[in-house]
C-alpha cells in the first residue's frame, strides 16, 4: 500500500510538472520527501526508457485495491440490486473547537483559518459530498434502481439526518448530486444545533452489572496492562503528534502546564443519557490529531498543514491512529456498542423492511459508524489508501439488498470513501474514477461464493445487536 501511494505521487509530480523538474526539487531541502526522491530517482532509467509503460504499470498498482471489490462480469445477470441503505459520516467539517480553545494552547503555530464556523461543514466538505453523491446517480442508474435525472416517487427515498449543520449539510449536498432536479427536503427531527436521540451514542442503562461488564471489556483492550496499557500503545504516536506541534514550545509546556501527552492518565466515564467519555491525555491527543488531519484535508500545501514539516504518509498514519483508537476504545466494547447503536440499528432495520423503499441516506458521525458496526460483529479491518483506518471523513457504509433469478434476497455490505488523495485533489468520481469500495465481513455469518449473506439471516443479526 506504501508502495501504492508512492507510485500516485511520482505520477502526479510527472503529469502535473516538468518530469525534469520533479528531480531539481529532491535537490531542495524540504521540498519532498526523502522516500519518495529516493523511489523516483530509481525508476528514472526506466522512466526515459518507456514513458508509456511506466504509466501503466503504475497505474495498475495504484489502482489494486479498488478492484477488491469488483464483481463477476454476470453478477448483475444473477443479483439484481433492489434497494440500499447508506449510513453515513459527514464529510469534512472544521475542528470541533475554536481557535482560542486548549488547540492553541498545545502549539505555538497557528492553526488553519477554516471557511466555516466550528464544528461545520467546510466549502471542501460539501464539493466532496457533491462528488460522492454524483457517482451514486451514476452507480445506481447503471444498476437500473433510479432513472437519470429522476423525481423519487413519495415514499420510495429517504434522507434523514442528525440535526447538526455538518449532518444536514452533507445530506443536503449529498442528494443534490444524486437528485439533481429533485430539490430533496432534509428530514431532520430538531432545531438545528440540537442531538437526535437516534444519531447521539448515549448510554441509556447504567446498572452495575452493565457498568462492570463494559469497564471489564474495555480494559481489556488495554492487555495486560489494563486502562494504562490503553495510553501506552500510543506512545510512539504521541511523538510523533508532539513533534509536529511543537508542543515543547507551546504556550501550555511554557507556563508550565503540559509539554507531553501522558500515557497513564487515561480514564473512561460511563453515565446515563451522555455518550461515552474520556479523561486525561489520549482525549487531548484525539482532539489535535482531530484537527490536523482535517487541516491535511483541507490545506492544499501539505507542508504548511503539518505546521512547516514534510510528514510521511506513515506518520499522518500514525497520527490518524490516535483518533481511531480513542473511538475504539469508547464505542466499540461489544456490550457498550449494542447498547449505543440501539436507535440507530432500529432505524435501519425499520429501512430495510420499509414498503416501496429502494434508497435511504442516514446521515451521523463515526461514532455511529464505529458502534453500528461493533454492533454488528464486524470483522476487524484496516482500509487502504487513507490514512483514517476505520470510519474516514464522509465514509459510507453500504447495504445492498440484491435479489437472485429465484427471487431469494441477499445482502451485501461495503464501506465507500474517498481515498486521502481523492480528498486533497478533490478528484471527480465517476464509474471510471469511483471511490474505494471495501467489503465489510460479518463473524459468525456464513457467506454465499459470491460474498453475499442471506437477507433474513442478516436481519437477525440487526435483531439480535438490538436486543
Amino acid at each position: 500500500m506504501e508502495l501504492s501511494l508512492l507510485c500516485s505521487r511520482f505520477l502526479s509530480y510527472i503529469f502535473r510538472m516538468n518530469f525534469e523538474l520533479v528531480f531539481t526539487m529532491c535537490e531542495m531541502e524540504h521540498s519532498v520527501s526523502h522516500v519518495f526522491c529516493t523511489f523516483a530517482g530509481k525508476l528514472t532509467p526506466m522512466f526515459k526508457a518507456s514513458k508509456v509503460l511506466l504509466f501503466f504499470f503504475l497505474l495498475g498498482i495504484s489502482l489494486e485495491s479498488i478492484a477488491q471489490s469488483d464483481y463477476p462480469d454476470d453478477f448483475r445477470e444473477r443479483y439484481a440490486l433492489k434497494q440500499v441503505v447508506v449510513l453515513s459520516r459527514h464529510n469534512i467539517r472544521s475542528p470541533l473547537s475554536g481557535r482560542h480553545s486548549m488547540m492553541q494552547r498545545i502549539t505555538p503555530h497557528e492553526w488553519y483559518q477554516w471557511s466555516s464556523a466550528p464544528s461545520e461543514l467546510s466549502l471542501r466538505g460539501g464539493a466532496l459530498e457533491t462528488m460522492m453523491g454524483q457517482y451514486f446517480r451514476k452507480w445506481l442508474v447503471s444498476e437500473g434502481l433510479m432513472r437519470e435525472n429522476e423525481i423519487p416517487a413519495e415514499g420510495t427515498m429517504r434522507f434523514y439526518a442528525n440535526s447538526l449543520q455538518r449532518t444536514i449539510a452533507t445530506a443536503q449536498y449529498f442528494s443534490s448530486g444524486m437528485l439533481p432536479v429533485a430539490n430533496i427536503r432534509i428530514e431532520h427531527h430538531l432545531e438545528v444545533g440540537k442531538m437526535d436521540s437516534v444519531f447521539a451514542p448515549q448510554i441509556t442503562d447504567d446498572n452495575e452489572v452493565f457498568k462492570a461488564l463494559a469497564q471489564q471489556q474495555i480494559t481489556a483492550m488495554g492487555g495486560k496492562n489494563g486502562m494504562v496499557g490503553i495510553g501506552e500503545r500510543m506512545a510512539d504516536n504521541y511523538k510523533v503528534l508532539e513533534q509536529v506541534l511543537d508542543m515543547n514550545q507551546s504556550k501550555a509546556c511554557l507556563e508550565g502546564d503540559t509539554c507531553h501527552f501522558r500515557t497513564d492518565d487515561a480514564h473512561v466515564y460511563l453515565n446515563k443519557h451522555r455518550e461515552p467519555g474520556m479523561g486525561g491525555s489520549l482525549r487531548l491527543a484525539c482532539q489535535a490529531a482531530d484537527a490536523l488531519i482535517l487541516q491535511y484535508y483541507e490545506e492544499p500545501d501539505a507542508v504548511k498543514a503539518a505546521f512547516g514539516d514534510m510528514l510521511t504518509w506513515k506518520e499522518w498514519e500514525s497520527i490518524s491512529a490516535i483518533k481511531d483508537w480513542y473511538g475504539d476504545v469508547l464505542f466499540t466494547a461489544p456490550v457498550v456498542a449494542r447498547q449505543v447503536a440501539r436507535p440507530l440499528l432500529r432505524t435501519m432495520l425499520e429501512e430495510l423492511q420499509a414498503e416501496g423503499r429502494k434508497f435511504t441516506f442516514l446521515c451521523g458521525h463515526d461514532s455511529n459508524m464505529a458502534s453500528v458496526l461493533a454492533a454488528l460483529e464486524a470483522e476487524e479491518y484496516s482500509l487502504p489508501n487513507t490514512i483514517e483506518k476505520k470510519t474516514p471523513i464522509g465514509c459510507k457504509l453500504v447495504i445492498e439488498k440484491r435479489e437472485d433469478t429465484e427471487g431469494q434476497a441477499f445482502v451485501t455490505l461495503n464501506l465507500v470513501y474517498q481515498s486521502t488523495e481523492q480528498l486533497r485533489s478533490m478528484s471527480l468520481l465517476d464509474l471510471e474514477n469511483p471511490p474505494m469500495v471495501f467489503p465489510i465481513r460479518l463473524k459468525g455469518l456464513n457467506a454465499n461464493a459470491d460474498g453475499l449473506y442471506m437477507y433474513e439471516e442478516f436481519l437477525e443479526r440487526i435483531m439480535y445487536a438490538i436486543q
